[in-house]
């Protein structure tokens, strides 16, 4: 049964933190190198600000990326402090009827502790099958486990079926009594993506809050207690959150990205600051924990490119060093200082759509239908699900209408055997949809018309770091798609249609 209390809500200055620091924070968040989504500050357990940029909320879920790990490792934490496996357990002992009949030395040689540090000893990972489980175990070992840092997200997906295979309970299943339930993370909310062979994606499948995060890695900072019940071994926090396994080759591939070259635990990365550890999600997820300040900070966002989510950490180590050099004065006080920072995080907003609902072109294409004759276009959100976990990829999108109203207008399209219809707006706000075929379903769309033949749909998948650009460049018969999209996976797609005939729906706008 769930329990879960209510963090305490405080002013900055109670705690030693100038709101006027915060407000600095959120000045660099908004100056245009990334695009915040939520942000939660927690300073002696308890909350001293919070906000989210509208359209997001506090509810909504958001695509963690790599920071799932973070929770895989978790499970893997619960099953060790309950005896159900040990750190030093080898591999091919957890899966013998997947590995190979002759194990190379160092396959024998890989254990838990390996795979958890990142320190699985290849220089390649599968791609996602439903077999990916032996071929992870058939991918050739080339250095002992432990020597090496190679980041590997089909062995933190392994975590999961690790406590698939000793529980016979799904990742989430395992979870919910055990750490959901306990510290407060309302897991009906919390979403997925799975392997082909239905096991949760571990290495970046998960859709949960800012604040779930926050209280992940609260649980962490306790040292794994949650309200006086141990929950992780203490062995088992020192180990995650202190370096087990050198990384700083990954400078080669990644050179910008310098907090990822100070080491790594047990799906969680080391920062530079000393002390300072931090769960981390491409494109700017990242949940830090900073002991010496008693300070967690999460955050939401799309940094997309691992080089500006890196300016988004220099940012947090500037602000933490700002809080270390000038402290609140006065703690405990109702600054005006509070009162306007309060003010401003209950306001925060992304910018309005564009405004501009009128093209003469509309009279000529209103209800015409448009045959897709090339390029693949996927309306629903795939792209972290078709990557991660190999989810089949729902039928592209055929034929596709448009219906203009003066405030909005209407998409319908034909993909497969389904037909689908979604709201657009035109009065510079956004409609909500739900799109079939995708881990992530919540869509927000906008239209605005970029010149008399270009009109431009904008579908901001809420529950991701993603929002495409679709431009129709209407011409004659034909119409030409280009997508341009804020994911760091994929450059967008294109599509060239004909006419096909007139759309006659009767339940139109």
């Amino acid at each position: 049964m769930l329990k879960r209390k209510e963090f305490e809500r405080v002013t900055p200055e109670s705690v030693g933190i100038a709101s006027g620091d915060i407000e600095w924070l959120l000045d660099r968040l908004e100056s245009g190198f990334t695009e915040p989504h939520g942000l939660m500050i927690m300073r002696h357990g308890k909350i001293c600000a919070e906000g989210w940029w509208n359209p997001y909320a506090p509810g909504i879920r958001h695509g963690l990326q790599s920071h799932s790990k973070t929770y895989a490792a978790t499970a893997v934490g619960i099953a060790y402090t309950e005896g159900i496996l040990k750190l030093d357990e080898r591999i091919i002992d957890i899966f013998p009827e997947e590995a190979p009949e002759n194990p190379s030395e160092h396959l024998q040689q890989l254990t838990v502790h390996h795979v958890l540090c990142m320190g699985c000893g290849m220089d390649e990972m599968p791609a996602p099958s439903r077999d990916w489980i032996r071929e992870f175990l058939h991918t050739p070992v080339r250095h002992a486990p432990g020597t090496t840092y190679m980041y590997n997200s089909v062995g933190s997906s392994l975590l999961a079926a690790i406590i698939r295979k000793k529980t016979g309970l799904g990742l989430h299943e395992y979870l919910r009594p055990r750490l959901y339930d306990k510290i407060g993370i309302f897991s009906d909310n919390h979403v997925w993506i799975c392997m082909p062979d239905g096991c949760e994606a571990g290495g970046g499948g998960l859709f949960a809050t800012t604040e779930d995060n926050l209280r992940l890695m609260k649980l962490y900072a306790d040292g794994g207690i949650w309200d006086g019940e141990r929950i992780l071994a203490p062995d088992y926090v020192e180990r995650a959150t202190t370096l087990q396994n050198e990384s700083a080759t990954e400078e080669v591939n990644n050179p910008p990205a310098k907090d990822n070259f100070v080491g790594y635990g047990y799906q969680i990365w080391m920062c530079r600051p000393k002390g300072v550890y931090r769960a981390d999600g491409a494109m700017g997820q990242f949940t830090i924990v900073a002991p010496k300040q008693d300070m967690l900070i999460a955050i939401t966002e799309n940094a997309a490119g691992a080089h500006w989510a890196q300016e988004t950490l220099d940012t947090i180590w500037e602000f933490l060093d700002r809080v270390d050099s000038s402290p609140a004065e006065d703690p405990g006080e109702d600054h005006a200082a509070a009162k306007h920072l309060k003010k401003r995080m209950g306001r925060l907003a992304l910018p309005n759509p564009a405004f501009a609902p009128y093209s003469p072109l509309i009279e000529k294409i209103q209800g015409i239908s448009w045959k897709v004759e090339e390029g693949v276009w996927h309306l629903a959100d795939v792209g972290v699900g078709h990557m991660m976990g190999g989810m089949a990829l729902p039928p592209a999108v055929e034929s596709f209408s448009f219906r203009f109203a003066p405030d909005r207008c209407e998409l319908c399209w034909a993909a497969g055997e389904e037909e689908g219809r979604a709201a657009v707006a035109l009065d510079g706000g956004r409609c909500q949809n739900t799109l079939k075929g995708g881990a992530a379903m919540q869509a927000l769309m906008s239209g605005a018309w970029l010149s008399t033949q270009k009109f431009e749909l904008t579908v901001r998948y809420i529950e991701t770091c993603r929002e495409s650009k679709y431009v129709f460049i209407f011409d004659g018969d034909s119409v030409k798609m280009e997508e341009s999209t804020t994911m760091a996976f994929g450059t967008g797609t294109a599509v060239k249609a004909r006419r096909q005939d007139i759309w006659t729906d009767t339940n139109a706008l």
